[in-house]
């Protein structure tokens, strides 16, 4: 969501939550969305893909359960 600049939004909720707002400078150029990987280049999401498949992402500590690619 983009907020018009010198508004004071207000986010209310019926239950708790946690939320976060994060606000910067426009990236530099689109970015590419698959899954949970971002990135700037299409092949290096595909290389993601592949990595995450083998294993070659970093452990949790802690976390024992692996979470398979979703189906295409």
């Amino acid at each position: 969501m983009l907020l018009d600049r010198g508004t004071r939004p207000r986010l209310r909720a019926k239950t708790p939550l946690k939320a976060m707002l994060l606000g910067g400078e426009p990236l530099d150029g689109p970015r590419h969305l698959w899954w949970n990987f971002v990135s700037s280049s299409k092949e290096r999401l595909e290389q993601a893909k592949q990595d995450w498949q083998e294993g070659r992402f970093g452990q949790v500590p802690g976390e024992t359960e692996f979470i398979p690619l979703p189906q295409r």
